[in-house]
């Protein structure tokens, strides 16, 4: 009994070491790009944008754990609200930024 209390948390420490490692990895390659000029400004901005999405996924899945909760539904709606409220805010701001 012991040891599978042990072996889950040693899967937990090795989910938290594979995000964080991941995590690193999409912020360094973004910002290695836009401090050597690699990428044409558009091709940039579409890559940190891809990257940014990644990184979302990659929080979602290893750190807030959302594979394992067995109510997934109420944890996805709220998530969907939240997306939703955030990209309202900001696209909202830009429109009246452009104006």
């Amino acid at each position: 009994m012991k040891n599978d209390h042990n072996d889950q948390h040693d899967t937990s420490a090795n989910s938290y070491i594979i995000g964080f490692a991941l995590s690193i990895v999409l912020t360094i390659i973004p910002l290695v790009l836009v401090l050597n000029d690699m990428l044409e400004k558009t091709y940039l901005i579409v890559f940190i944008l891809l990257a940014a999405c990644l990184q979302f996924l990659v929080q979602i899945y290893y750190f807030m754990h959302l594979k394992e909760t067995k109510n997934r539904g109420y944890i996805l709606l709220t998530l969907a609200i939240g997306i939703l409220l955030a990209v309202t805010v900001v696209g909202g701001s830009a429109w009246v930024l452009n104006f």
